[in-house]
């Protein structure tokens, strides 16, 4: 019989703002991001506090055993139950937490939000995000050549789409597997 690890997405509140943004600005984190400037506390707690302002934003911390591991942010489109996702780990985390972040995360977005689908992109060149989003379920649904200019180099962007019956279906095969 296998343990099942206590883990659960809880609001973020503001004793994790530095937490948040330790894990935000280190360079392992800062590398994939569309922002690569480190950021400061106070533009930190700005968009802190306006995101706390949009019902249709959710800002999470990822915990295990009660120990903060990751961050998970879900945008509700403004009607027809999609949402964008965004995620990182606390950088020295072990391996294999991130999926554990991935299936708690999804869990909540379509039983907790009610998602018909959850979106989510990458660098193409970030394989253990590809990897990663595969692995979950997600389909690649389009590809961008030089969408984003980092101040140095234009970089491809994958997207991927991720629809509630296609998870249902992820989650059959995965009780079928244990």
């Amino acid at each position: 019989m296998t343990e099942t690890i206590p883990t659960q997405l809880r609001e973020m509140i503001d004793t994790d703002l530095l937490m948040v943004l330790e894990w935000r600005n280190h360079p392992d984190v800062q590398k994939y991001m569309y922002t690569s400037d480190e950021i400061s506390y106070e533009d930190h707690k700005k968009w802190f506090e306006r995101s706390l302002q949009n019902p249709k934003v959710h800002i999470l911390i990822f915990e295990k055993d009660a120990t903060p591991l990751g961050f998970v942010k879900i945008s509700e489109k403004p009607d027809g139950r999609i949402g964008e996702w965004g995620f990182y780990m606390e950088p020295a985390v072990p391996r294999g937490n991130g999926l554990l972040l991935g299936q708690t995360a999804l869990s909540y977005v379509f039983h907790n939000l009610k998602l018909h689908k959850l979106c989510g992109e990458s660098f193409a060149d970030n394989l253990a995000s590809i990897r990663f989003h595969e692995k979950l379920g997600f389909t690649q649904e389009g590809f961008s050549r030089d969408q984003h200019f980092d101040g140095e180099h234009y970089r491809n962007i994958a997207y991927y789409g991720l629809l509630y019956e296609d998870w249902q279906k992820v989650q059959n095969l995965n009780k079928g597997n244990k």
